[in-house]
């Protein structure tokens, strides 16, 4: 596996980093179990300081991260800035938080013989976190800052793409105070990491991916019986209905398919629009992305960046060419892009039938899928017709329509009037093929913990 930092608008691989020996892996497992045994007896108000140090250093140096974010994988710079602030938002919810959420809980119990009964929350060890390229931090920051709160620590197996942005945590994380061995970013291989999910001081593992990367890791996960949480691929539909405020759900559409170049799992992938208001959104949608800026990602007149590698730019090409073999229309939106750079030309593809596998993919980049749907009932039939069910969208001017459409979308996700979004303070997570588990506010807090009941009795009692 080649660590390597090869900027996507340059094509200029800037520096290589060697994978890790096997003897950094075991060191790294021993440093992270003798840093549990201590941390795990931290009092959690003493944890949680070093979340708030972490979160004070990012936007201390909050340029310095972005810029390292952009040339990695080619973000946006205003973009990536935007990702160091929830990173260091996604900190301080802990901090505010974890304590409350991990107090022990007192449970009513009917039976006589039973006097009193708690259930207390207490850390694993070591957790596993296996992350993909398109947030290097913030998805760093979901996994760590909950686990670190929660008493456990954690070993980090960051994107191949991103080695600098996944050293720089580590960095940033000693910087703040965190024991050594509590978080270890390690430049691992396919074979360590089966190797480190079979280590008996590895309680479970956290991977955001591919399908065929969960695939491979849950499957060894199970066989090893450690628990893990899968935050896979999706295809968020973003449902417009004939109530909608159209000029508003434009823009929001835009938004939703381009940000990150479109490489998002909670990307607005298939816009999906009524009958009554169909022409009207696909003229101004159009219009709307034609505006948009391909070019350095530095430069803050940038508004579509080039994809995270020319491989990446690439895959999507082909996607589209065999979309479009199996009957798919292609339209192609706005000025032509750069010849230089990861850059993929946006375009929209309809006409697409249940025949047409493509129908069901997942497009990493910015490629919109539209689709004309009847009326409301077909659409929440479109939006359910997908293997992932990650995020989704309902755009209407009748908000307790919005809920009801909502509440029968298939999905872990579902934003009324908004694309699905990332915040500090709300769960993430989806159901089939866009994965298992949540991530953020207490529900991620708890993953990786064992519930553990500790009933007094009665003990002349009979049960």
């Amino acid at each position: 596996m080649a660590y390597a930092t090869t900027n996507p608008y340059t094509g200029e691989t800037i520096k290589n980093f060697p994978n890790a020996t096997d003897a950094e892996v075991a060191l790294a497992l021993d440093r992270g179990d003798t840093a549990f045994h201590n941390w795990k007896n931290t009092p959690v108000q003493q944890r949680v300081t070093i979340l708030k140090k972490a979160a004070d250093l990012l936007r201390a140096n909050s340029e310095e991260y972005a810029k390292l974010l952009t040339l990695e994988m080619g973000k946006l710079l205003g973009e990536a800035q935007a990702e160091v602030e929830l990173s260091a938002a996604i900190f301080e919810y802990y901090v505010e938080n974890a304590e409350r959420q991990l107090a022990p809980e007192k449970l009513p119990s009917k039976d006589p013989v039973v006097t009193d009964a708690w259930l207390v929350h207490e850390p694993l060890g070591i957790i596993l976190a296996i992350e993909p390229w398109n947030f290097p931090y913030y998805q760093i920051a979901r996994i760590i800052a909950p686990q670190l709160a929660a008493g456990n620590v954690v070993v980090l197996k960051h994107a191949s793409n991103v080695p600098q942005s996944a050293a720089l945590f580590e960095k940033l994380m000693l910087d703040a105070g965190l024991p050594v061995g509590g978080f270890k970013n390690l430049y691992a291989t396919r074979e360590q990491l089966e190797a480190i999910i079979n280590d008996p001081r590895v309680h479970g593992v956290a991977l955001t991916g591919s399908e065929a990367a969960g695939a491979v890791v849950a499957a060894q996960a199970g066989k090893a019986l450690k628990k893990s949480t899968m935050e896979l691929g999706g295809a968020d539909a973003f449902v417009v209905l004939d109530d909608a405020d159209i000029d508003k759900a434009v823009k929001w559409a835009v938004f939703g398919r381009h940000w990150n170049a479109g490489q998002v799992c909670c990307s607005s992938k298939r816009i999906i629009v009524v009958e009554e208001v169909y022409d009207a959104f696909l003229e101004k949608y159009k219009a709307s992305v034609a505006l948009l800026k391909a070019g350095d990602p530095m430069d803050p007149t940038t508004t579509l960046a080039p994809l995270s590698s020319q491989s990446a730019a690439d895959d999507v090409q082909k996607q589209v060419e065999d979309a479009i073999k199996h009957g798919a229309t292609m339209t192609v939106i706005g000025a032509a892009i750069p010849e230089r750079g990861a850059f993929v030309q946006p375009v929209l593809l309809t006409d697409l039938t249940k025949d047409n596998p493509a129908y069901y993919w997942e497009f990493f980049g910015p490629v919109s899928l539209v689709f004309r749907a009847k009326d409301e009932s077909e659409a929440i039939e479109i939006a359910n017709d997908s293997p992932f069910g990650l995020g989704g969208s309902v755009f209407t001017q009748n908000i307790e329509r919005g809920r009801q459409v909502a509440a029968q979308m298939s999905t872990g996700m579902v934003y009324i009037n908004h694309p699905t979004a990332v915040k500090a303070d709300l769960p993430f997570g989806g159901v089939r093929r866009s994965g298992y588990g949540r991530e953020l506010i207490g529900l991620g807090l708890k993953e990786f913990v064992n519930h553990k009941l500790i009933s007094v009795t009665d003990i002349d009692g009979q049960f």
